[in-house]
């Protein structure tokens, strides 16, 4: 059987990134009809092998792109196709939060991040797949319902943000919404080898379904094949909101020309060293980091002693609130009878340990001036993305016993969540490679408001390293 699969043909889309099919629309070689029909067709050529799409919105998608013939197509992405996670709020769109016990019932309103992503003009064709409120780093569901890695369809894609990361990684859309609240855009762009960037807390505007959380870990992004389209989305969701009291990350266009002093980070204190795979490539890319001039040295993970029980006490104190407070929190229709077993574990340890949480928050909501504190000198931390390569489908299956999920995952996602509770950004970039083929993601931090100097960092490495594609 053949374990890989994409959708890159020789249609409107082509092997364009999102930036590349805007430019081509706007200069008339196509049109948006033409870009969302390709996307359609390729959706529907690898869906059945990658179970990537929770609801197509073809027919909507359909409609916007002819709304926009013959005018103006407004935004840095306009008429291209693209993928919403299953956790955006978007008016008239369904959202389950990759769960059977959420009534997938249109909702009202678009959050505020949402009307930010539709402010740059791509058309949503599809909702893509996640695992259950996304705590996991796989996208499977009870019953035997995955996500497939389309580099190989025996892996996992990653999560939560798996579906959109298969989608772009098989070119059926250049450009898919994640979010990551532990690691959700960048662990599946380290699954699938692509660019995932996890802004600074605060960058964006948010999603009513995440804001106001006691401590706020969720940071809103996408998932795409290239620097160029990450630093354009994140420049394009300035023009509608900017912070003002972080750095603006403007546009930027290629790589920095200030060399940067790098700490080197290969095992993570929270889970096990890290695999052979992983350390070649993150040695590979310090090695290519010391060519083009930067001062790499190494570096002492910045993770506290108690963080490791902090975060796994909050995230089962959400999972806790989903739980016992479902029909208020996730609208009419929440079934708990229809909960999965890693919820249903997580809110259980969480009610063991309700005691604890007033000092775990605090100490969460103090990491991130520790983890500023930590970097010294430092511009840049690179690290893996996670500790061992991309594991088959199943060895974070929904089905699993709380007890295994639990340990597996932690000993698998043991590097992201650090980033979350401090507010601060990190890239993931596909820079690596297992002996099978697989690729391996590699991850560089910065301060919080630095998110320009990851991108040109970014941009300098992808134009010495290219990126691997799937297709031939």
């Amino acid at each position: 059987m053949e374990t890989r699969v994409h959708a890159f043909v020789d249609d409107a889309l082509g092997r364009d990134d999102a930036t590349g099919v805007a430019e081509r629309i706007r200069s008339g070689e196509i049109s948006a009809a033409e870009a969302i029909e390709a996307a359609i067709a390729r959706i529907e050529r690898v869906e059945p092998q990658l179970g990537a799409v929770q609801r197509d919105d073809f027919e909507r998608a359909r409609a916007a792109s002819k709304r926009r013939e013959g005018g103006a197509l407004a935004g840095v992405f306009g008429g291209v196709p693209a993928a919403l996670k299953d956790n955006l709020t978007t008016r008239g769109r369904g959202m389950t939060l990759g769960s059977d016990a959420v009534s997938d019932h249109p909702r009202s309103i678009d959050g505020d991040y949402a009307k930010q992503l539709y402010a740059t003009g791509m058309i949503p064709v599809a909702t893509s797949t996640m695992p259950p409120f996304g705590w996991t780093a796989s996208t499977e569901r009870p019953g035997d319902r995955v996500t497939r890695n389309p580099w190989d369809l025996e892996r996992s894609a990653g999560g939560s943000s798996g579906g959109s990361a298969a989608l772009v990684a098989a070119g059926a859309v250049p450009i898919a919404h994640g979010n990551d609240g532990g690691g959700s855009i960048r662990i599946p762009a380290a699954a699938c080898g692509l660019v995932g960037l996890k802004p600074t807390r605060g960058r964006h505007l948010g999603d009513p379904r995440t804001d106001g959380l006691p401590v706020a870990i969720v940071s809103g992004g996408v998932l795409t094949r290239s620097v160029r389209d990450t630093a354009a989305l994140h420049a394009a969701l300035e023009e509608t909101y900017r912070n003002p009291k972080l750095q603006p990350i403007g546009e930027v266009k290629g790589a920095g020309a200030r060399r940067l002093r790098v700490g080197v980070v290969i095992d993570s204190p929270l889970g096990p060293p890290s695999d052979g795979p992983t350390r070649a490539a993150l040695e590979a890319s310090a090695d290519l980091l010391d060519s083009l001039g930067h001062q790499v040295e190494p570096h002492d993970s910045p993770t506290p002693r108690s963080f490791k029980t902090d975060f796994e006490d909050y995230w089962a104190f959400l999972a806790f609130m989903v739980h016992r407070t479902g029909p208020k929190r996730m609208g009419e229709g929440f079934d708990a009878s229809r909960l999965d077993p890693l919820t249903l574990g997580l809110s259980a340890q969480a009610a063991r340990r309700l005691h604890r949480m007033p000092l775990a928050i605090a100490r969460l909501r103090a990491s991130g001036r520790a983890y500023e504190r930590s970097l010294g000198a430092l511009d840049v931390v690179m690290s893996p993305v996670v500790a061992h390569t991309t594991p088959q489908i199943g060895y974070l299956g929904a089905d699993l016993p709380y007890e295994t999920h639990l340990e597996r995952l932690r000993a698998y996602a043991c590097f992201t969540p650090l980033h979350n509770a401090a507010g601060a950004p990190a890239i993931s970039l596909p820079l690596g490679e297992s002996p099978e083929g697989m690729p391996i993601g590699v991850m560089f931090a910065a301060r919080r408001g630095a998110e320009r100097i990851l991108l040109e960092l970014a941009y300098e490495l992808e134009a010495a390293a290219p990126f691997a594609r799937i297709d031939p």
